[in-house]
């Protein structure tokens, strides 16, 4: 009989981490990542693209219905590959301004609907770690592992300040954490599948954790919760 995939929900504010840490964590645990903010970040830049604002809800869904923004997700040597239209976009979708419009255009139900169908398909028959917002509450509300990535809006914004910086990115501390907190409100106030921690998820508080740290906690909590599986 065919063992059912791993799945492993994270999920978590915005600059918490989730995406190098589920890269690393799914390394050693042998399976596949799946970034689904890189998702919703390739629509918002199809909206940047083609001049849409992202805020304008019927603009953006007019977008979709005309074809213009048609996401795909590969995996190339284990290695997940975001394509728009057809082109690879993991490095324009990285911008400040491709995630301040993934924070806006994820906020629309017809979006959602779209890119939870792609998640919940690319899931169905591969063990994968999930990163995202609404993971453990609506693409994998069934998983065996739900981990909830926090730590407090100042960590998360001095990470991600440093981060910018080492691009070459001129910002100051203040405007990324403004940046951040009006994300945070954007994710959880949101009418479709806000931000939330599922009622069954681990929190890990990576406040006071180093990378190396996070990671391998990820990993311990994976492989107790399928331990008692067995």
């Amino acid at each position: 009989m065919k063992e059912s995939p791993v799945l492993i929900a994270l999920d978590g504010p915005v600059s918490s981490g989730k995406s190098s840490l589920a890269d690393a964590a799914a390394k050693q645990l042998g399976i596949l990542h799946l970034d689904t903010g890189a998702m919703y970040r390739a629509v918002g830049l199809a909206a940047l693209r083609l001049e849409i604002d992202p805020a304008d809800e019927q603009a953006v869904i007019n977008m979709l219905n005309a074809g213009q923004a048609q996401v795909e997700v590969r995996f190339n040597q284990g290695k997940q590959q975001t394509l728009l239209n057809g082109q690879a976009v993991g490095h324009a979708i990285r911008s400040q301004e491709a995630g301040s419009a993934a924070s806006s255009v994820s906020r629309y139900a017809q979006v959602r609907r779209n890119l939870v169908l792609i998640q919940q398909q690319l899931s169905k028959h591969q063990s994968m770690i999930v990163d995202g917002r609404d993971i453990g509450t609506v693409v994998l509300p069934h998983a065996k592992v739900k981990i909830f990535i926090c730590a407090s809006p100042e960590v998360r914004a001095q990470r991600r300040y440093q981060q910018l910086k080492s691009q070459g990115s001129e910002v100051s501390y203040e405007s990324v954490l403004r940046e951040l907190e009006h994300r945070d409100f954007q994710d959880t106030q949101r009418n479709h599948d806000p931000l939330r921690q599922a009622e069954d998820a681990v929190v890990l508080d990576t406040s006071k954790l180093n990378f190396k740290q996070s990671v391998d906690a990820i990993v311990r909590i994976a492989n107790e919760a399928y331990e008692k599986t067995r």
